[in-house]
Protein backbone atom coordinates (compact mmCIF):
# COMPACT_ATOMS: atom_id res chain seq x y z
CA UNK A 1 0.00 0.00 0.00
CA UNK A 2 1.18 3.41 -0.38
CA UNK A 3 2.42 5.79 1.61
CA UNK A 4 -0.17 8.48 2.77
CA UNK A 5 2.59 11.15 2.31
CA UNK A 6 5.78 10.38 -0.44
CA UNK A 7 8.21 13.25 -0.87
CA UNK A 8 10.72 12.40 -3.72
CA UNK A 9 13.66 14.28 -4.20
CA UNK A 10 12.99 17.48 -3.17
CA UNK A 11 14.37 21.17 -3.37
CA UNK A 12 13.39 24.29 -2.48
CA UNK A 13 15.25 27.61 -2.92
CA UNK A 14 14.05 30.94 -1.33
CA UNK A 15 13.92 34.08 -3.76
CA UNK A 16 17.47 35.31 -2.67
CA UNK A 17 18.72 31.78 -4.17
CA UNK A 18 19.78 30.54 -0.39
CA UNK A 19 18.82 26.59 -0.77
CA UNK A 20 15.86 25.93 1.89
CA UNK A 21 15.22 21.58 1.26
CA UNK A 22 17.76 19.55 -0.90
CA UNK A 23 16.53 16.34 -2.11
CA UNK A 24 14.52 15.66 0.73
CA UNK A 25 12.73 11.70 0.13
CA UNK A 26 10.66 10.48 2.99
CA UNK A 27 7.37 8.44 3.30
CA UNK A 28 4.61 8.80 5.91
CA UNK A 29 1.91 6.05 6.65
CA UNK A 30 -1.17 6.43 7.94
CA UNK A 31 -1.73 6.66 11.79
CA UNK A 32 2.00 8.13 11.93
CA UNK A 33 2.90 10.31 14.65
CA UNK A 34 5.47 11.82 13.22
CA UNK A 35 8.33 14.41 14.41
CA UNK A 36 10.89 16.06 12.50
CA UNK A 37 13.28 17.34 14.32
CA UNK A 38 16.18 19.76 13.81
CA UNK A 39 18.11 23.04 14.90
CA UNK A 40 16.82 26.29 13.80
CA UNK A 41 16.99 26.67 9.88
CA UNK A 42 16.79 23.24 9.25
CA UNK A 43 14.16 23.42 7.01
CA UNK A 44 11.54 22.11 9.01
CA UNK A 45 9.00 24.55 8.08
CA UNK A 46 9.68 25.06 4.71
CA UNK A 47 9.09 21.07 4.21
CA UNK A 48 5.72 21.47 6.64
CA UNK A 49 4.36 23.85 3.76
CA UNK A 50 5.27 21.82 0.69
CA UNK A 51 3.14 19.03 2.50
CA UNK A 52 -0.26 20.96 2.25
CA UNK A 53 0.23 22.92 -0.83
CA UNK A 54 1.44 26.39 0.68
CA UNK A 55 4.82 25.95 -1.30
CA UNK A 56 4.95 23.95 -4.32
CA UNK A 57 8.04 21.88 -5.09
CA UNK A 58 10.69 23.77 -7.59
CA UNK A 59 12.29 20.17 -8.07
CA UNK A 60 11.25 17.10 -7.04
CA UNK A 61 7.20 15.63 -5.97
CA UNK A 62 4.96 15.58 -3.01
CA UNK A 63 2.11 13.09 -3.20
CA UNK A 64 -0.79 12.87 -0.32
CA UNK A 65 -2.86 9.80 -0.60
CA UNK A 66 -1.13 9.01 -4.28
CA UNK A 67 -1.93 12.24 -5.80
CA UNK A 68 0.86 14.78 -6.55
CA UNK A 69 0.29 18.49 -5.15
CA UNK A 70 -0.04 20.44 -7.88
CA UNK A 71 -1.16 24.50 -7.77
CA UNK A 72 -4.65 22.82 -9.84
CA UNK A 73 -5.32 21.00 -6.98
CA UNK A 74 -4.53 22.82 -3.69
CA UNK A 75 -7.22 23.36 -2.45
CA UNK A 76 -8.31 19.98 -2.24
CA UNK A 77 -4.70 18.88 -0.57
CA UNK A 78 -5.62 21.62 2.30
CA UNK A 79 -8.37 19.98 3.24
CA UNK A 80 -6.69 17.07 3.04
CA UNK A 81 -3.85 18.56 4.98
CA UNK A 82 -4.64 20.68 7.84
CA UNK A 83 -1.79 23.25 9.02
CA UNK A 84 -1.63 24.64 12.58
CA UNK A 85 1.40 27.54 12.10
CA UNK A 86 3.81 28.43 15.01
CA UNK A 87 1.82 31.38 15.93
CA UNK A 88 -1.55 31.43 16.33
CA UNK A 89 -1.88 35.34 15.44
CA UNK A 90 -1.16 34.64 11.79
CA UNK A 91 -4.06 32.13 11.89
CA UNK A 92 -6.62 33.59 14.49
CA UNK A 93 -8.05 36.36 13.00
CA UNK A 94 -12.49 36.23 12.67
CA UNK A 95 -14.40 39.02 15.19
CA UNK A 96 -15.10 35.68 17.47
CA UNK A 97 -13.98 32.17 18.19
CA UNK A 98 -17.12 30.55 16.06
CA UNK A 99 -16.54 33.19 13.08
CA UNK A 100 -13.04 31.88 13.26
CA UNK A 101 -13.35 28.10 13.01
CA UNK A 102 -16.39 28.39 10.82
CA UNK A 103 -14.02 30.65 7.91
CA UNK A 104 -12.28 27.16 6.63
CA UNK A 105 -15.83 24.93 6.09
CA UNK A 106 -17.53 27.68 4.80
CA UNK A 107 -14.88 28.68 2.29
CA UNK A 108 -14.93 24.69 1.31
CA UNK A 109 -18.17 25.28 -0.04
CA UNK A 110 -20.32 23.53 2.30
CA UNK A 111 -24.09 24.19 3.69
CA UNK A 112 -24.85 25.72 6.58
CA UNK A 113 -25.85 23.10 8.83
CA UNK A 114 -22.73 20.99 8.31
CA UNK A 115 -20.80 24.33 8.84
CA UNK A 116 -22.07 24.55 12.09
CA UNK A 117 -22.05 20.87 13.15
CA UNK A 118 -17.94 20.42 12.22
CA UNK A 119 -17.95 23.95 13.88
CA UNK A 120 -19.70 22.79 17.31
CA UNK A 121 -17.57 19.49 16.97
CA UNK A 122 -14.46 21.18 16.50
CA UNK A 123 -14.61 23.60 19.54
CA UNK A 124 -15.76 20.84 21.53
CA UNK A 125 -12.68 18.86 21.06
CA UNK A 126 -10.43 21.70 21.95
CA UNK A 127 -12.10 22.64 25.07
CA UNK A 128 -13.30 25.87 23.47
CA UNK A 129 -16.88 25.64 23.13
CA UNK A 130 -17.91 28.23 26.05
CA UNK A 131 -15.48 30.82 25.08
CA UNK A 132 -17.10 30.36 20.91
CA UNK A 133 -18.77 33.78 21.47
CA UNK A 134 -15.18 35.29 22.89
CA UNK A 135 -13.09 37.62 20.35
CA UNK A 136 -9.58 36.15 19.83
CA UNK A 137 -8.06 38.88 20.68
CA UNK A 138 -9.23 38.27 24.74
CA UNK A 139 -7.85 35.12 24.57
CA UNK A 140 -4.67 33.77 26.00
CA UNK A 141 -2.22 32.43 23.67
CA UNK A 142 -2.68 28.76 24.45
CA UNK A 143 -6.30 29.13 23.94
CA UNK A 144 -5.85 31.14 20.39
CA UNK A 145 -3.81 27.46 19.93
CA UNK A 146 -6.60 25.52 20.62
CA UNK A 147 -8.74 27.92 18.40
CA UNK A 148 -5.92 27.32 15.47
CA UNK A 149 -6.23 23.54 15.96
CA UNK A 150 -10.66 23.68 16.44
CA UNK A 151 -10.02 25.88 12.74
CA UNK A 152 -8.27 23.25 10.96
CA UNK A 153 -10.81 20.00 12.33
CA UNK A 154 -13.57 21.91 11.48
CA UNK A 155 -12.54 21.32 7.74
CA UNK A 156 -12.12 17.24 8.58
CA UNK A 157 -8.44 17.00 7.64
CA UNK A 158 -6.79 13.41 7.45
CA UNK A 159 -3.26 14.58 8.47
CA UNK A 160 -2.90 17.62 10.82
CA UNK A 161 0.50 19.14 10.58
CA UNK A 162 1.68 21.68 13.41
CA UNK A 163 4.77 23.52 13.43
CA UNK A 164 6.07 24.02 17.04
CA UNK A 165 3.21 23.62 18.78
CA UNK A 166 4.87 23.78 22.44
CA UNK A 167 6.48 26.94 21.38
CA UNK A 168 5.48 29.65 24.01
CA UNK A 169 2.92 27.16 26.09
CA UNK A 170 3.72 26.92 29.76
CA UNK A 171 3.36 23.26 30.85
CA UNK A 172 -0.47 23.17 31.78
CA UNK A 173 -0.95 24.65 28.11
CA UNK A 174 1.29 21.82 26.79
CA UNK A 175 -0.13 18.89 28.87
CA UNK A 176 -3.81 20.12 27.65
CA UNK A 177 -2.12 20.81 24.16
CA UNK A 178 -1.30 16.83 23.51
CA UNK A 179 -4.11 15.32 25.22
CA UNK A 180 -6.10 16.74 22.45
CA UNK A 181 -3.54 15.64 20.15
CA UNK A 182 -4.13 12.12 21.67
CA UNK A 183 -7.30 12.33 21.11
CA UNK A 184 -7.30 13.12 17.78
CA UNK A 185 -4.85 10.66 16.78
CA UNK A 186 -7.07 8.01 18.65
CA UNK A 187 -9.80 8.89 15.96
CA UNK A 188 -7.47 8.12 13.26
CA UNK A 189 -5.94 10.98 12.27
CA UNK A 190 -1.80 11.34 11.07
CA UNK A 191 -0.33 13.78 12.91
CA UNK A 192 3.00 15.51 12.44
CA UNK A 193 4.73 18.05 14.31
CA UNK A 194 8.52 19.71 13.27
CA UNK A 195 10.18 20.48 17.16
CA UNK A 196 13.91 21.28 18.19
CA UNK A 197 12.43 19.14 21.44
CA UNK A 198 13.94 15.70 21.60
CA UNK A 199 12.42 15.00 24.89
CA UNK A 200 8.94 15.92 23.55
CA UNK A 201 9.49 13.69 20.39
CA UNK A 202 10.94 10.35 22.58
CA UNK A 203 7.86 10.57 24.48
CA UNK A 204 5.20 11.34 22.12
CA UNK A 205 6.04 10.26 18.66
CA UNK A 206 5.97 6.84 16.79
CA UNK A 207 8.94 7.87 14.47
CA UNK A 208 11.35 10.55 14.01
CA UNK A 209 12.52 12.40 10.77
CA UNK A 210 16.08 14.08 11.47
CA UNK A 211 16.65 17.57 8.98
CA UNK A 212 20.18 19.93 9.15
CA UNK A 213 20.61 22.61 6.34
CA UNK A 214 17.94 21.36 4.40
CA UNK A 215 18.83 17.66 4.26
CA UNK A 216 17.56 14.70 5.25
CA UNK A 217 20.15 12.86 7.86
CA UNK A 218 17.57 10.28 8.98
CA UNK A 219 14.25 8.71 9.33
CA UNK A 220 12.72 6.09 11.18
CA UNK A 221 11.70 5.31 15.28
CA UNK A 222 12.85 6.61 18.01
CA UNK A 223 15.32 4.30 18.53
CA UNK A 224 17.66 7.05 16.11
CA UNK A 225 17.09 9.50 18.95
CA UNK A 226 19.79 7.61 21.46
CA UNK A 227 22.40 7.08 18.47
CA UNK A 228 25.41 9.69 19.24
CA UNK A 229 26.70 10.27 16.06
CA UNK A 230 23.05 11.26 14.36
CA UNK A 231 22.35 13.50 17.45
CA UNK A 232 25.54 14.95 17.03
CA UNK A 233 25.79 15.49 13.65
CA UNK A 234 22.07 17.14 14.13
CA UNK A 235 23.24 19.44 16.55
CA UNK A 236 20.45 18.18 18.86
CA UNK A 237 21.25 16.33 22.24
CA UNK A 238 20.17 13.28 23.74
CA UNK A 239 16.37 12.90 25.86
CA UNK A 240 16.99 13.84 29.38
CA UNK A 241 16.43 10.14 30.86
CA UNK A 242 18.95 9.11 28.37
CA UNK A 243 21.55 11.55 29.29
CA UNK A 244 20.94 10.49 33.10
CA UNK A 245 22.18 7.08 32.50
CA UNK A 246 24.68 8.09 30.45
CA UNK A 247 26.05 9.86 32.98
CA UNK A 248 26.37 6.36 35.30
CA UNK A 249 29.48 4.73 34.15
CA UNK A 250 28.90 1.88 36.36
CA UNK A 251 25.64 0.84 34.45
CA UNK A 252 25.83 -0.60 31.08
CA UNK A 253 22.40 -0.47 29.41
CA UNK A 254 21.52 -1.52 25.57
CA UNK A 255 19.71 0.50 24.44
CA UNK A 256 19.67 3.70 26.27
CA UNK A 257 16.30 4.62 27.69
CA UNK A 258 14.38 7.60 26.24
CA UNK A 259 11.36 8.02 28.26
CA UNK A 260 10.17 8.25 31.70
CA UNK A 261 8.15 5.03 31.91
CA UNK A 262 11.00 3.40 29.74
CA UNK A 263 13.77 5.12 32.69
CA UNK A 264 11.72 4.41 35.82
CA UNK A 265 11.03 0.31 34.09
CA UNK A 266 14.57 0.11 34.24
CA UNK A 267 15.37 1.52 37.52
CA UNK A 268 12.47 -0.63 39.08
CA UNK A 269 15.17 -3.62 37.64
CA UNK A 270 18.17 -2.03 38.90
CA UNK A 271 16.46 -1.96 42.49
CA UNK A 272 15.59 -5.97 41.89
CA UNK A 273 19.07 -6.60 40.52
CA UNK A 274 20.46 -9.35 42.84
CA UNK A 275 23.47 -10.23 40.40
CA UNK A 276 26.93 -7.51 40.31
CA UNK A 277 29.90 -8.45 37.64
CA UNK A 278 32.68 -6.82 38.32
CA UNK A 279 30.97 -3.04 40.00
CA UNK A 280 28.56 -3.60 36.75
CA UNK A 281 24.82 -3.64 36.68
CA UNK A 282 23.95 -5.54 33.42
CA UNK A 283 20.53 -5.17 31.67
CA UNK A 284 19.43 -6.71 28.97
Amino acid sequence: MAALIEVEDLHFRYHDGTPALQGITLKIDQGEKVAILGPNGAGKSTLLLHLNGIYHAQQGVVRVAGEKITRANENWVRGKVGLVFQDPDDQVFSPTVWDDVAFGPLNQGLDRTTVEARVMEALRAVGMWDLRARAPHHLSYGQKKRVAIAGILAMNPEIIILDEPTAFLDPAGQRALFEILEKLHARGKTIIIATHDVDLAAEWATSVIFLKEGKLLAQGDTSLLVEDSLVREADLRHPIVSQVFRQVPALVIRPLPKTVAEGAHLIAQLVGEKERRRGFYIIS
